[in-house]
């Protein structure tokens, strides 16, 4: 559907090909106008999530962000020095039901491993 052969990987100008090929409007998309659409629609989630806020997209997914708490931490070779690592902020994503049935067929249609 987004590949069109080049790379294995969807970066924001293949989706912007994709969105000019597939609108339905009445005027024709160009490629710099969908460009322009992706990018502020990247920007506008990360400006809320920095904010703190939650960002739903229905039929897609949701992104948050969790704090981890500042904890202790040792090398297992050397357990005696203990190292405080910081609490941290990292970024949630988790995917909407539609994204899970895709992605689980991607399963379905493996082979199962052959040996043992």
């Amino acid at each position: 559907m987004y590949n069109d052969g080049s790379s294995e990987k969807l970066t924001k100008k293949g989706i912007a090909k994709y969105v000019v090929r597939e609108a339905k409007t009445e005027r024709p998309l160009n490629l710099q106008d969908a460009q322009s659409v992706v990018g502020k629609t990247l920007e506008s989630i990360t400006e809320a999530l920095t904010q703190g806020q939650t960002v739903e997209l229905r039929n897609f997914g949701v992104f948050d962000v969790v704090t981890r708490k500042a904890r202790v931490g040792r090398n297992p070779k050397i357990p005696e020095i203990t190292v405080q690592i910081p609490a941290k902020a990292k970024v949630r994503f988790r995917a909407g039901k539609v994204m899970k049935t895709g992605v689980n067929r991607l399963v379905d249609h493996k082979e199962p491993p052959t040996g043992a």
